[in-house]
């Protein structure tokens, strides 16, 4: 459903989240050991979630990626899926036909339909606060 990046996105977010209410600040090196992702594409993903306001990100010998707690109370899943997919997830069809709608839909267009306004629900309702105090306690992870 999602872009890789999208997910690496989302994943790299509750990571340095999650970390950040320890007080801590993280390097590359230290996301892609926690998520198990190639370095270059993670770069990518961190400068990607840095340059549209979702992370922080500091240089120098005391400097790494980091989120304020106020922006993850208001960081939601909805933001960052944005910033890697855009509106397609709002949109495209269950099938990816490019003319599927109401007026001419494809044989799955109603069902999916339910299906993409729960999930709009889930990506506006979730904050990347409570996801990362869900990792925090334990009832969730990020790597197998």
């Amino acid at each position: 459903m999602f872009s890789k990046a999208c997910e690496y996105g989302i994943r790299s977010a509750i990571f340095i989240a999650e970390q950040s209410m320890e007080g801590k600040k993280v390097s590359i090196k230290d996301v892609t050991q926690a998520l198990d992702s190639p370095e270059a594409y993670t770069s990518k993903i961190l400068q990607k979630l840095k340059n549209n306001g979702i992370i922080d990100s500091e240089k120098g010998p005391r400097g790494g990626f980091s989120i304020d707690n106020e922006r993850m109370e208001s960081v939601m899943l909805k933001d960052i899926v944005f910033t890697f997919d855009g509106e397609s997830v709002y949109s495209n069809c269950g099938l990816g036909l490019k003319q599927c709608n109401a007026l001419k839909p494809c044989p799955v267009h109603h069902q999916f339909a339910i299906i993409r306004d729960e999930i709009n629900k889930l990506l506006e309702g979730s904050s990347i606060k409570t996801l990362a105090l869900n990792l925090q306690e334990g009832l969730s992870f990020l790597k197998r």
